[in-house]
């Protein structure tokens, strides 16, 4: 099954009832394969069964840490590791940050801050459709995206909600945590029909999102309520948990893609979508934020 984030919804991202097809082997149950490829007791000519494919694998039955001599047993070289995500994902946040910084200290008009998320927005969509990851492309995002949400911050804190962005910073914060944990500890699995119900009610949420939207526009007020008053809180905090979810599923492409071998270069993809997930929850959360303290 294909992932439901459009970053890692490419090849070798995609699973298979929830396992990831890098380098994957066999599968458990099967008959059992010597040294000729044929199955121990059975007919020596009968064809092996064929693993999920795998664009990176030379050898359909190699696995990692295959012992030395195995047929098309694959290098270490230039593979994925945890360190590479974590260096690329500090990358990319970083440079959100500093995008927000500028916007925040200059005070950046609305207008180009809207420009700035849009042409984020496009960078998006064209490293999305990539079959390789363009490092440029994923910093220039960063950085554009940084600058859009900066100054809605500043907006947000300045005649909305006073202290919201920092409100906003720290849930999102706690929210990532929170399911790092729930995800480690494996409260929170991660297999077929997790992402079959998260991707449902991703697009529910995003046909109410577009639809009350279209009302706001072309209604004035707040269209359907879906922003604003119990109904607007209702909607972010159900907003924040598909972004938190859409973080576990982010962790198990990123465990998959280590575990069975992605390329170095997949790391960048991986930090892109944990940054897209991230600046989801981040405006979900100063929404709520400020629909809570425009309440009081």
């Amino acid at each position: 099954m294909r992932s439901s984030n459009p970053v890692f919804s490419r090849r070798g991202f995609s699973r298979d009832n929830g396992h990831a097809g890098f380098n994957a082997a066999p599968q458990a149950g099967g008959p059992a394969v010597g040294t000729q490829g044929a199955p121990y007791g059975g007919n020596p000519y009968a064809q092996a069964p064929q693993a999920p494919t795998n664009p990176y694998a030379q050898n359909p039955y190699a696995q990692p840490g295959a012992q030395p001599g195995f047929p098309g047993a694959p290098t270490t070289t230039g593979r994925m590791t945890m360190d590479d995500v974590v260096s690329r994902t500090a990358i990319t946040l970083g440079l959100v940050i500093a995008g927000a910084a500028v916007a925040w200290v200059t005070d950046m008009a609305l207008g180009l801050a809207i420009g700035a998320g849009l042409v984020a927005m496009v960078l998006a969509l064209v490293q999305s459709f990539k079959r390789k990851p363009v490092p440029a492309l994923i910093l220039a995002y960063a950085g554009l995206e940084g600058l859009f949400l900066g100054a809605i911050s500043n907006y947000v804190n300045k005649f909305v909600a006073s202290g919201a962005a920092m409100q906003a910073v720290l849930g999102t914060m706690a929210v990532f945590v929170t399911m790092l944990v729930l995800y480690k500890t494996r409260i929170v699995r991660v297999n077929a029909r997790f992402v079959r119900y998260l991707m449902i009610a991703a697009i529910s949420f995003l046909a109410l999102t577009a639809v009350n939207l279209l009302f706001m526009v072309f209604g004035g007020g707040n269209g359907l309520g879906f922003r604003s008053g119990t109904m607007g809180i209702i909607f972010g905090l159900v907003g924040v948990l598909l972004g938190a979810f859409f973080l576990a599923l982010d962790f198990k492409q990123v465990e998959d893609g280590i575990a069975y071998g992605a390329p170095r270069e997949e790391s960048w993809m991986a930090a892109f979508g944990l940054t897209m997930t991230l600046v989801w929850i981040y405006l979900e959360m100063l929404r709520l934020i400020a629909i809570l303290q425009g309440n009081d």
